[in-house]
């Protein structure tokens, strides 16, 4: 079996790591095509491991070069392509989607398959209702197409982190000093009234946690919304807000969430989203379906220590997004039908 992966760096680590797993030796092959590729594959017996060399080392990985993506696979001698990187299953590269046209068989594995049951059966096709959202970060215009899609089908959307002042600010408030995209207070005001006129339900927060810079240092304080001090910005939502999302999960059947609600990196604009995590793993324990939709949603509900009593924890946080957004990934769209 030969092994191909994306990351950045040269994998000779990781296949140490590998055998330490399996419990057997791991080769690591110098490139991931030629003819020292060829010569190392055409020696593996049965149940033997090999890692090729990074595939992002070559320009035409990306670029889903077909003689690259065939090269792939004549040096190897592969005959069947497993995709279980769903991490990069939105992107048509050559070891993403080249490569199936020259194998005989091209099938997930068991993590792409568990990412695509979670996200298309559990949040687009038949989700536990309610179902809500949840949706932070900084920029509205990462998470427009998906915000779109989401008041199409959600129950209740709750919108926390910096990309929460641009629809403040669309309402009419005075939000100091805090990120606003102006480009997108129109569109901004536009979802607002969408989710209105659908029934579904759209809560920003009440309060924030307010200081005069981005520093753990910088004094804060809990300001409402609409009392904003002109010289300040929100990092965090403030407790009120903490208490709405409660109330607003209550009974929910799912629950999907990305990004977090605040500069949860630092300890003083931490707290609404270490909340929010803590709220997912106690409706989880109760029977609710909780996806966490990857990025830095999976780095907060690790701080939190409460990971392992998620639902779904994706691995692919463009992916997710892409999915959510009713998008086709190249990836999954290049494998075998059945």
């Amino acid at each position: 079996m030969e092994l191909l992966t994306h990351l950045r760096l040269r994998l000779a680590p990781m296949a140490a790591r590998l055998a330490e797993l399996l419990g057997q030796p791991v080769a690591s092959a110098p490139d991931c095509v030629g003819s020292h590729v060829a010569e190392a594959c055409s020696t593996l017996a049965p149940g033997n491991v090999l890692m090729l060399e990074n595939l992002r080392f070559h320009k035409q990985e990306e670029k889903n070069d077909p003689d690259f993506a065939a090269a792939l696979v004549r040096d190897s001698g592969a005959q069947i392509f497993v995709n279980d990187a769903f991490g990069t299953a939105h992107r048509a590269h050559a070891s993403t989607a080249g490569v199936t046209s020259y194998v005989e068989h091209s099938v997930a594995g068991l993590l792409l398959q568990k990412e695509l049951q979670y996200m298309n059966n559990a949040v687009l096709s038949s989700p536990k209702r309610p179902l809500v959202a949840i949706v932070g970060g900084s920029k509205v215009s990462s998470k427009l197409p998906v915000l779109t899609s989401l008041v199409t089908r959600c129950d209740t959307i709750i919108i926390g982190g910096a990309m929460c002042f641009t629809f403040l600010k669309a309402l009419g408030h005075d939000v100091g000093t805090s990120m606003v995209e102006e480009a997108q207070l129109d569109i901004a005001g536009s979802l607002l009234r969408d989710a209105e006129a659908r029934g579904v339900k759209l809560l920003l927060p009440s309060d924030a946690v307010v200081a005069a810079q981005m520093d753990p240092d910088s004094p804060s304080q809990v300001a409402r919304v609409g009392s904003l001090p002109t010289d300040m910005m929100g990092l965090d939502i403030g407790p009120e807000s903490i208490d709405s999302i409660r109330e607003a999960l209550a009974g929910a059947g799912t629950v999907v969430w990305n990004g977090p609600m605040g500069v949860f990196e630092m300890a003083p604009f931490a707290k609404g989203t270490l909340a929010v995590a803590e709220m997912l793993a106690d409706l989880t324990d109760r029977g609710c379906t909780s996806i966490i939709g990857g990025g830095d949603s999976v780095a907060a509900v690790e701080k939190a220590g409460v990971a392992r009593r998620m639902s779904h924890i994706s691995t692919g946080g463009g992916a997710s997004l892409e999915l959510l957004e009713g998008k086709v990934l190249p990836g999954v769209a290049a494998l075998d039908d059945a």
